[in-house]
């Protein structure tokens, strides 16, 4: 690969002070780069004053510096922003921005489409396209942010969108270090949360980051029939190698992972399944959050009444067990969980 042909904007510290190297530069030089792309999102060298005149120019002349750029973009009522992110090679990948009182959540992709087939889910109906570069990952943060103007570090990220986070761990690896970095984004590893279909071996590894971030572990159903009829990868990963996966990942962690389940009307919201999700969330020493499902026209599941939510808080309760239910936000727009699909919501 000629130099021509890297593109700067996602290398991390190390990263950045190998592709430069060839220029002869001191160490010190990769730092101040890594600051003007993603501390001061400036992305054209030749403005970068505090390098001297003729680096700039051979970075100009010798490296590319693209980021993803904003397609569209839908509003909800409830203030929800869904962005259609348009990608060097022309393909879109949806990113949304959650407003919350003064503060913004940052909700991320990791692939175009998504190769594990989960049937609550719209992504899943696109299939797997390809991973996005850490650059792509890191870039949907960076174009949200400007467009949002959200004062200083007053945002959380959650990757919750397109595709699955640690199928692409190979670019979510340098995506975490330049958003914790810094002279990134300065992120704290709590201000960070990976959500994930469940692979284990998979989460043993992002243990063993520098910073790990916060884990969420789409459950769905502690039932291992069950859950395997909804999310085909549960065939692979039985629920005791999951729970042993998650229980490590938390030991000695002030954050306790967390098992998300979307509540389907008439399938795993029966109060048997309430008392088996409290044992297993015991188990594995984790947090629940009841997630609302989001219905859209393709998928033939409802929403859990009320009092189902309710009830499973209440067994969840009285086995010691946190619980919390994570309201809808731009269901309207479809930009709520399971659909970001590229969905327009005008169409019929």
């Amino acid at each position: 690969m000629s130099t021509a042909s890297i593109n700067l904007y996602g290398l991390d510290r190390a990263g950045l002070a190998a592709a430069l190297e060839p220029l002869g530069i001191e160490p010190y030089r990769a730092r101040q780069v890594h600051a003007a792309l993603y501390r001061r999102d400036d992305l054209d060298p030749r403005s970068w004053t505090d390098l001297p005149r003729d680096l700039r120019d051979a970075i100009a002349d010798r490296f590319r510096i693209a980021r993803p750029e904003i397609a569209a973009r839908t509003s909800a009522r409830d203030g929800t922003v869904k962005y259609a992110l348009r990608l060097e090679d022309g393909a879109l990948v949806e990113a949304v921005a959650i407003p919350d009182g003064d503060r913004m959540t940052f909700c991320l992709s990791s692939q175009v489409g998504c190769a594990f087939g989960c049937t609550f889910c719209m992504t899943a109906r696109l299939g797997f396209r390809r991973h996005l570069q850490a650059g792509e990952i890191v870039g949907q943060l960076a174009a949200l942010r400007e467009e949002s103007e959200v004062a200083g570090g007053a945002y959380n990220i959650v990757f919750m969108g397109m595709g699955e986070p640690l199928h692409n761990i190979q670019a979510l690896e340098p995506a975490l270090a330049i958003l914790g970095d810094e002279l990134g984004f300065g992120l704290g590893p709590r201000r960070v949360t990976v959500s994930t279909v469940g692979l284990p071996d998979r989460i043993r590894r992002l243990a063993t980051f520098p910073s790990p971030p916060r884990l969420a572990v789409s459950l769905v159903a502690a039932d291992q029939r069950l859950r395997e009829t909804l999310m085909p990868v549960a065939r692979r990963h039985p629920l005791d190698e999951l729970a042993e996966a998650i229980r490590s990942y938390g030991r000695g962690r002030r954050d306790r992972p967390t098992l998300e389940v979307v509540m389907l009307a008439g399938v795993n919201d029966t109060p048997e399944l309430a008392e088996r999700l409290a044992a297993y969330a015991a188990r594995c020493r984790a947090k629940v959050n009841l997630i609302e499902f989001n219905p859209t026209p393709e998928l033939a599941w409802k929403p859990a009444p009320e009092e189902r939510l309710q009830h499973f808080l209440r067994v969840l309760g009285a086995r010691g067990v946190v619980g919390t239910v994570r309201r809808s936000r731009g269901r309207d727009a479809f930009a709520a969980c399971g659909q970001l699909a590229l969905l327009d919501p005008k169409s019929p």
